[in-house]
């Protein structure tokens, strides 16, 4: 009976675990989103590419049905046709490219009918290398056409945080097999896509943390400088000690962050000079967390000195 009971709860934890990658991939896939009105779909008509996704949300008050003409080549999160109640929501994903209809049988009228576009993929790989780096440094965007053609004029675009556009960076040639490869130097988080005639590839982010350097300045005297593309001044960072016999780093006390005028554009520099009285020889660093630096950045840390 006990080994029963391990099995079921073993098949129950893998059943689990598969609906919820099932619905990261869904959302993750989620690059366009139809609202379902009283009056109608809007939009009517999407454009996505193979692999990507179309979220129908009911923003009305009563149930609604999305009916498709043809359902080869889509998955979607429930069974089809997609009967989609007052607030709720469901989404399809494409796996082939071409022209897909769907409607409302229940409502007569244009707004009640609607196309989604699927263009095949232009990358088969877009990646950044590394994911995350510290401010001044570069990452390297690469990837490989589906067509796997060379000497293709492939558009790189990048939207930066806080931008409400992608803008064209650089326009890369395509080697043997389809591949490319551009190094840049984001100056904070940064959506990069591609661009080939008409056809723009699914996006990758490159994340930025800013650049955090921590100084001793004399007895008890420390000073602490962050470089970004964005002022730091009121926001806290947290000196910190390691302690060996727990193998953690602890907070010792917050440093407020104030303006400073060395910063060339496009740097600020943020910076503080702070006094701590904790023993000599220790190792400590200066960390600024996430909650400080806002959604345009990844939390840092300093280098390590000796206090």
């Amino acid at each position: 009976m006990r080994k029963l009971v391990l099995v079921l709860l073993a098949v129950g934890s893998l059943a689990a675990a598969g609906a919820v990658a099932d619905g990261a991939r869904s959302a993750a896939a989620a690059t366009q989103t139809v609202k379902i009105t009283h009056t109608g779909y809007v939009p009517v008509s999407v454009s996505i590419t193979v692999g990507d996704a179309v979220a129908f949300t009911n923003s009305d008050t009563v149930a609604h049905t999305v009916d498709f003409k043809t359902t080869t080549g889509m998955h979607c999160t429930q069974t089809l046709p997609l009967a989609i109640a007052a607030g709720k929501s469901a989404s399809c994903t494409f796996s082939s490219a071409g022209k897909f209809t769907f409607s409302d049988p229940a409502n007569k009228g244009n707004k009640f009918r609607g196309t989604v576009t699927v263009s095949p993929a232009l990358t088969s790989s877009l990646t950044v290398t590394p994911k995350t780096v510290v401010y001044g440094r570069k990452l390297t965007l690469a990837g490989k056409l589906v067509s796997q053609q060379a000497g293709q004029s492939v558009q790189v675009l990048a939207q930066q945080c806080g931008a409400s556009a992608s803008t064209r960076i650089a326009t890369v040639t395509t080697t043997a097999g389809g591949t490319f490869s551009y190094p840049t130097q984001p100056l904070k988080q940064t959506v990069y896509t591609v661009k080939l005639k008409n056809v723009t590839s699914g996006a990758v982010t490159g994340k930025v943390k800013p650049s955090l350097r921590l100084a001793k300045l004399g007895r008890h005297r420390y000073m602490v400088t962050v470089s970004a593309a964005q002022s730091f001044a009121g926001k806290y960072g947290v000196f910190q000690r390691y302690r060996r016999a727990v193998k953690r780093w602890v907070k010792v006390k917050r440093v407020l962050l104030q303006a400073n005028t060395t910063g060339v554009a496009p740097t600020v520099i943020t910076s503080a000079k702070f006094r701590s009285r904790i023993r000599a020889r220790l190792s400590v660093r200066i960390v600024l967390g996430q909650a400080q630096v806002g959604s345009c950045y990844a939390g840092g840390r300093s280098n390590v000195i000796r206090s």
